[in-house]
Order: C-alpha cells, then sequence, then structure tokens
C-alpha cells in the first residue's frame, strides 16, 4: 500500500459516509499495522484457502496460512479493531477447508467471513449447492463474492442468497478485476423485485451513481464508450441433444 493509496483511504474515511467503510488486508503484519495508521477500526484480512494457492501459488503450507490469519487478527483485536475474513479462492476449496477457517475465525472474534469465487469458476447450480451445506454449519455470517469471468457473478451472488448467505459482496456497474463483479444496483433490484427481498438500496440514487461512475471512466478513458460493440450470436449445445 503506497502514499496515494493510504491518502485516498484517509479521504474515504474523513468523507463521514453514511456507510462501514473497512480496509483490505493480507494477512501480514505491515498490512494491518498501515490500515491502522490510516485510521481504520474495521479490517478485513483475507487468505487463501485453496491447495493451489496454498502449496502451487504461495509455495506453502495450510498450517502456515492459519498462523497467519491467527497472528494478524489478533494484532488488529489488540489494537480494538473490529474483523471480517476473506476465504480467497474458496470455491476450489471443499467445505470442510472453509469451514476450518470459518471455524478459527469464530473463535478469535471475526464479526463474518466472506467466500470468494477468485477466478469465476462458479455457476448458479454449483454456487447453491455448495453454500447450502456451508450456512448449515458456519458459526459466523457468510458474505459471497463472485467475479464475473462467465458473466455469471450477478446469477452466482443471486443463487448464494437463495441459499441462505447473509452478506452479498457487490460493487457499482459491477466495476473490477479482470471481467468485474457483481453488479450492486442488478442484486439489489433482483433480489426487490424477483424474491421479493426487502433492501434498503435507493435504485434512483444507484442509477445516479452508476451514470457518475460512467462519466468518470469515460473522461479517463476517453474512447472506451465510444467503440463499436460487436453482437455476437451462437446457438447453446443441448446436453441431450
Amino acid at each position: 500500500m503506497g502514499p496515494e493509496e493510504q491518502e485516498a483511504m484517509k479521504l474515504i474515511l474523513n468523507a463521514s459516509l453514511a456507510a462501514t467503510v473497512f480496509a483490505w488486508n493480507r494477512a501480514r503484519r505491515e498490512d494491518v499495522l498501515t490500515s491502522i495508521q490510516c485510521g481504520f477500526s474495521f479490517l478485513h484480512i483475507s487468505i487463501p484457502i485453496s491447495d493451489l494457492h496454498i502449496y502451487d501459488k504461495l509455495k506453502t503450507n495450510r498450517e502456515q496460512v492459519l498462523k497467519q490469519l491467527e497472528h494478524t487478527i489478533g494484532l488488529a483485536k489488540s489494537h480494538g479493531c473490529r474483523v471480517s475474513v476473506g476465504a480467497e479462492d474458496a470455491s476450489r476449496a471443499t467445505c470442510e477447508q472453509f469451514l476450518q477457517v470459518a471455524e478459527l475465525a469464530a473463535r478469535l472474534g471475526a464479526e463474518r467471513i466472506r467466500y470468494a469465487d477468485t477466478i469465476g469458476r462458479l455457476d448458479p447450480f454449483s454456487t447453491y449447492e455448495k453454500m447450502l451445506p456451508i450456512m448449515a454449519a458456519c458459526p459466523i455470517p457468510v458474505e459471497f463474492h463472485g467475479h464475473n469471468d462467465f458473466g455469471l457473478a450477478t446469477a452466482n451472488t443471486l443463487a448464494a442468497c437463495q441459499a441462505g448467505t447473509q452478506y452479498a459482496s457487490t460493487t457499482i456497474a459491477g466495476i473490477g478485476e479482470r471481467a468485474g463483479n457483481a453488479s450492486m444496483e442488478e442484486v439489489a433490484q433482483a433480489l426487490r423485485v424477483m424474491f421479493h427481498y426487502q433492501t434498503t438500496v435507493d435504485s434512483q440514487k444507484t442509477n445516479q451513481l452508476t451514470k457518475m461512475l460512467e462519466q468518470i471512466l469515460d473522461r479517463t478513458s476517453e474512447n472506451f464508450f465510444n467503440q463499436p460493440v460487436m453482437k455476437p450470436y451462437f446457438r447453446c449445445p443441448h446436453p441431450y441433444n
């Protein structure tokens, strides 16, 4: 986290927003201390939980990763911070591996845990099937965080909500790394109209916010929204054909 990022985070905190603002951190001491120095009292601490990320990407082991989580949560709590935990690449981990992290997080005083489909591999059906047993056994509230690599982030988020997850991770207009994330306005409208859930999201204000974001992006990438759009159509093969 460089000086520019730290300055931006301080400005967000000082804006007196009607929202709970928290900082994303790796399970590293320097991340936690920097967020605290910026003024944050709510920290999100993320660790990888799939074998691929632990053994192949980070070249470490599960025991060491869990020790890092335990240390950094303890550090954050010692400074009076609230904590949520992120389970990175959860969709390529087992239910048991996710619950192991959730149980540790709960024992250490974390308020909730995020199930991240980091590479956007899930579909709505597998999302629902994976979340049901987790929701039946998880000791703390679960947040679902979807990526839109196959255009399914909103659908997967809705499936997770149907399975019982208490929090939905979204972004304005779905803006996010790679293909993006679940769109806040899409998720909120679908929950309200299709599933009759009560939300506190004001659709008029989200429309204004989306337009504002588009204008900002248009200024920073002048030709991005003015390129011709190709609309390819193809027939989906039926699995029984």
